[in-house]
């Protein structure tokens, strides 16, 4: 069970801070299609792939205080902002858990805008349908975050260029 809780932390311990729980969803998310060790159970939602299990064992965590959650208010929304805190690090290096090498795919998805990551992981979780299935869901399921053609084809890029960056 901690374990599962080592991962996340190490995870932050990567990427640093990560601004958003979609965008914190989205990476797990991405990262699992990718063949890292997150097993926690998706499914789809109104952003795209959700894990209630991921979202539960976050929040533990930051009660913990193995994560810091820093809640912004923005107008109209709240925006949490995540990272490893010094007890968090601490039972990371008890733990002696390491995160496989990354060779920077997490920084590079936390780079991403929360919009771009809803995209490629809505692509991942249709992975075995054909392109033109693929956009055809984006389209309609998506219809509110009017994705065009040519971001659906960056997606497709941008899971390739991740694809490429862990085989070198």
């Amino acid at each position: 069970m901690l374990q599962e809780h080592c991962k996340l932390l190490a995870l932050f311990k990567q990427t640093g801070e990560i601004v958003g729980r979609k965008k914190l969803q989205k990476i797990i998310y991405i990262a699992k299609k990718l063949h890292f060790p997150f097993y926690e159970k998706y499914q789809f939602h109104i952003y795209g792939p959700y894990s209630e299990e991921l979202n539960l064992r976050v929040e533990e965590m930051s009660h913990l205080t193995f994560v810091e959650e820093v809640k912004e208010n923005k107008g109209g929304y709240y925006q949490y902002r995540y990272s490893l805190s010094k007890k968090g690090e601490e039972f990371l290096q008890l733990s002696e858990y390491e995160l496989p090498e990354a060779k920077g795919v997490f920084q590079n998805m936390n780079q991403q805008s929360s919009r771009f990551l809803e995209l490629v992981s809505t692509v991942l979780f249709f992975e075995d349908l054909s392109k033109e299935e693929v956009k055809e869901k984006v389209f309609t399921l998506k219809a509110k975050q009017n994705y065009t053609d040519e971001e659906v084809e960056n997606a497709y890029k941008y899971i390739d260029s991740l694809r490429n960056m862990l085989v070198q």
